[in-house]
């Protein structure tokens, strides 16, 4: 029985990522491969149905739906305001032509570490990295591994109190806040920055030596990807954010200064730390232990609350300041909710297979063999985050299952080891956000179009900036948490 529970995980499994990848909706796909998965083990049909695979999937939308909620309207309101539009151009301005890839890096890197969300921050960029690129004869290729290094590796998995869903997954697990293990999270951006920028740098000479400039081809596809729906499909498992929502609302007209751009943007780092470090550990939440209130602690809870006050703040902000610009603010509004529902289902889909397949007897021998790999707790993790996110496409959703699964069992082994669940919470953050990247992933099927790029020309160079400078980072955060722990 036990070799069949084990073919029925890979089948449903197979089954899964196959048909996904082909445009299947996941909020069909994840019950019936989790049925799969039962069918095979012997287990009962409904009982996995509605105890295993949709308590699951509720309690991930109890947990991080207002984090969906909240990052995507957010996002829309920044981008009908125009405010990432103009944060983009100021950057890009004061770098100039010289500095061109960088300019699109820090861009991106500055309103994605803001809160912003990744599809509205490639929409936008997309069109004045273009015309930044065309000016000074940079090729088109490089787009797309300019603005995944600044959207898509340090600012969401690596430095300290991003407000990424993905930073937020592992808090109620590990009982950590946003900015867990900082100094290891900076070493780690510093490391995947500073090696993207090498070799973006190094690309872009070589193209010169060899007098490539920007080169041909189709304009960026921009928002008429929002009518693919089986690109959607990929795209709402991939990141938090739903594409068709971005031609809906009607961005301002009237001109913005960089400050009250920015300030949102500001407000949502400030009060993050603000409740992570001072107000939420000053506050009597011994309530919590009441059975009405979950019987859990700040511990479990507390990252999110920064977060969800950090966002609910910036929003306020935000609409104070862009009331009279806004020229359908409803509109907006509503697009910006509306786009966090499908992301939020499809992931919970996902989360909700991972518990189905972890609730069957064969899953013994996976959890067993990944949690035997050499190099302790933080390797097991780093194997697992990694190869689920690429199983899955998805960093959130291979991350969540990843830790419903196995989280405990980490607690425990590091506990006997004396490593702080801070170190846990930072190694399986990066670990998801490394092979996550693969050719299927949405998000990056959505940059290639969007730049009018194809993987032959531009995945190349997001494999070197999007997964292997993350990884090596992933290694020193390991090996430096090895060495002296958190910090």
């Amino acid at each position: 029985m036990i070799a069949l529970g084990l073919i029925g995980i890979l089948i449903g499994l197979g089954l899964l990522i196959w048909l996904s990848y082909r445009g299947w909706s996941v909020l069909l796909l994840a019950p019936l491969a989790a049925m799969i998965t039962a069918i095979f083990s012997g287990e009962p049909l409904l009982a996995h149905l509605t105890q295993t695979f949709m308590g699951s999937a509720a309690g991930f939308i109890g947990q991080f739906f207002p984090l969906f909620l909240l990052g995507a309207l957010f996002g829309k309101l920044m981008e009908d305001s125009g405010s990432v539009s103009v944060i983009g151009h100021f950057v890009t301005e004061r770098l100039g032509t010289r500095r061109t890839v960088l300019a699109v890096v820090l861009a991106g890197a500055f309103v994605t570490y803001g809160g912003v969300s990744l599809f509205v921050a490639f929409f936008v960029l997309a069109p004045m990295a273009q015309a930044l690129f065309r000016s000074a004869g940079v090729p088109r290729r490089l787009m797309p591994a300019a603005i995944v290094l600044g959207t898509s590796t340090f600012t969401m998995s690596a430095l300290p109190g991003t407000p990424s869903i993905q930073n937020a997954i592992p808090m109620p697990f590990f009982g950590t806040t946003p900015f867990a293990a900082p100094g290891l999270g900076i070493i780690a951006s510093l490391i995947i920055f500073g090696f993207g920028i090498w070799w973006l740098d190094r690309e872009e000479k070589r193209a010169h030596a060899r007098g490539e400039g920007f080169g041909v081809g189709e304009p960026p596809a921009g928002q008429r990807l929002a009518a693919d729906l089986q690109l959607r499909e990929r795209a709402t498992t991939a990141r938090e954010f739903d594409p068709p929502e971005i031609v809906r609302g009607k961005p301002s007209e009237a001109p913005q200064g960089v400050l009250p751009a920015a300030l949102p943007i500001i407000v949502v780092v400030l009060v993050n730390l603000l409740m992570s470090t001072l107000v939420l550990p000053r506050l009597d939440t011994s309530f919590l232990a009441e059975a009405r209130w979950g019987e859990t602690s700040l511990a479990a809870v507390g990252g999110v609350w920064a977060v969800v006050t950090a966002l609910t703040c910036a929003i306020m902000v935000a609409l104070l300041i862009n009331y009279g610009r806004l020229p359908t603010i409803r509109e907006t509004i509503d697009a910006g909710a509306n786009a966090s529902v499908l992301p939020a289902m499809s992931v919970a889909s996902l989360v909700g297979f991972g518990a189905a397949v972890a609730a069957v007897p064969a899953f013994a021998l996976v959890r067993d063999a990944v949690l035997g790999l050499e190099g302790g707790p933080l390797v097991s993790l780093a194997v697992a985050t990694n190869v689920l996110a690429a199983l899955t496409g998805s960093a959130s959703g291979g991350l969540t299952i990843a830790l419903d699964a196995l989280a405990t069992t980490y607690l425990e082994r590091a506990a006997d080891i004396g490593l702080s669940p801070a170190l846990l919470h930072r190694v399986a953050v990066i670990g998801a956000g490394t092979l996550d990247s693969l050719p299927h992933n949405g998000a990056v099927i959505t940059l290639l179009a969007v730049c009018g790029s194809t993987h032959r020309e531009g995945y190349r160079d997001i494999v070197i900036v999007g997964i292997v400078g993350p990884i090596i980072g992933l290694i020193a955060v390991i090996v430096l948490g090895s060495i002296f722990g958190s910090f």
